[in-house]
């Protein structure tokens, strides 16, 4: 399995090997050696979640309260779909920047999203699957979100797609306006967490 960090510091693109044959294919999306190599410490189980979204529907960006935050190491099993990392630490390096990767069921890649990193995607075809696994479970009053239409971000939502919300996520904040309410993770804290994690 390959691996290589994201333009957002502490993302990670994942790419394992696939094994076609008459059968059908064999794939490991999450292999803990490689991701201990990469990240430094054991990705914490609490939670899997899974989604299905029609073609045009945009999930995020969310957030939760850091820390403890919650990781994601998420990948496409049906599907496809482009996957969006932002850094929503005050005060990190990469602060305001995004990268995005493709994620579907050619390739198998993988992205793990470190805690204080927003995380969302769009779905590229009809009933399109993310599988989610999570540090933390869900906790309500913690989670938070940015809208995904933040002109200021320009994120790379394709021009072709009529974009599909919930109404939490289309009202959500601006970057800017969810920096003034101060319910942003502070980097400092961040990286205090992720030592944590690597003892």
């Amino acid at each position: 399995m390959q691996a290589r960090e994201l333009t957002v510091r502490d993302a990670f693109e994942f790419t394992p090997r696939t094994f076609p044959d008459n059968r059908g294919l064999f794939v490991a999306p999450f292999q803990e050696p490689a991701f201990l190599e990469a990240v430094g410490h054991p990705l914490r189980l609490a939670q899997t979640n899974h989604s299905i979204s029609r073609r045009g529907t945009i999930r995020g960006i969310h957030f939760s309260d850091t820390p403890p935050g919650q990781a994601k190491y998420v990948y496409c099993p049906r599907g496809a779909l482009l996957d969006v990392v932002v850094d929503l630490r005050v005060g990190s390096p990469t602060f305001g920047q995004w990268d995005a990767v493709r994620l579907d069921t050619v390739d198998f890649r993988a992205v793990y999203v470190a805690e204080g990193i927003g995380h969302g995607f769009v779905a590229l075809e009809e009933d399109t699957a993310m599988s989610y696994l999570c540090s933390e479970g869900y906790r309500p009053g913690a989670e938070h979100g940015i809208t995904p239409l933040d002109e200021t971000l320009g994120l790379p939502w394709p021009s072709d797609i009529e974009p599909i919300l919930s109404e939490k996520d289309r009202t959500a904040p601006t970057l800017a306006q969810a920096l003034d309410q101060g319910i942003l993770p502070n980097y400092e804290d961040c990286v205090t967490h992720y030592k944590s994690l690597r003892g």
